[in-house]
């Protein structure tokens, strides 16, 4: 049975777990959510497919899960592959997803859209640039765990690389310039090595030129 995922290119949330999927080698399909359209804050999108009004939703078959975290951690369990080797690296990797929500992906998030997906008079600078120090410092504690390491957790990719990774490989200006980062630019380039790997916009439907 194919695997469902709802989701949209501009996501980056959605992209760690249709990053997952597409990496795991199981059988699944990107459904298009219209999140700049409204959809997902329909009654009909909240009744039907996440009451929480949110992307990505994951369904396999009468399985339905919802936030990224989850689904990576079903995709592992699925698929045997990411969830690290032994129980330390299990915690290991669960650290840095939850650190990841939290420090990085919540703050490039939130300072990308502000940045691109707000008309320009509405752009509050003063929460940018402080989304911006907070970014700084997130990359700092990134980078630095990846000096003379190719992955966050052991010997090959894990959640966590695909978490952390979520929003950095997007285009739109939001702080983070990956020549910057040296750790970060070359485990970047490893994790797009993988057989499978693409970019946001080409791995799910749904991109800011479609608005254009």
């Amino acid at each position: 049975m194919t695997i469902k995922l709802y989701c949209f290119g501009e996501s980056g949330n959605a992209y760690k777990a249709a990053l997952a999927l597409q990496l795991s080698g199981l059988d699944w399909e990107p459904m298009k959510v219209d999140f700049f359209g409204g959809e997902t804050r329909s009654p009909e999108y909240r009744a039907t497919i996440n009451q929480m009004g949110e992307a990505p939703v994951m369904i396999d078959g009468d399985v339905k899960l919802t936030q990224s975290g989850v689904i990576q951690d079903y995709v592992s369990e699925k698929s045997g592959k990411f969830g690290g080797k032994n129980a330390a690296e299990r915690r290991e990797v669960l650290r840095w997803v939850l650190w990841d929500n939290h420090k990085l992906s919540s703050m490039a998030g939130m300072t990308r859209f502000l940045m691109n997906f707000l008309p320009e008079d509405k752009r509050p600078a003063e929460v940018i640039a402080f989304n911006q120090g907070r970014l700084k410092a997130a990359y700092e504690v990134l980078n630095n765990h990846l000096e003379g390491r190719d992955w966050i957790v052991g010997d090959g990719i894990t959640n966590a690389d695909i978490s952390c990774c979520g929003y950095l490989y997007y285009p739109e200006p939001f702080g983070f310039d990956r020549a910057h980062w040296h750790n970060i630019d070359a485990w970047l380039s490893r994790i797009a090595e993988q057989p499978g790997w693409k970019a946001p916009y080409d791995l799910m439907p749904g991109s800011p030129a479609d608005r254009a």
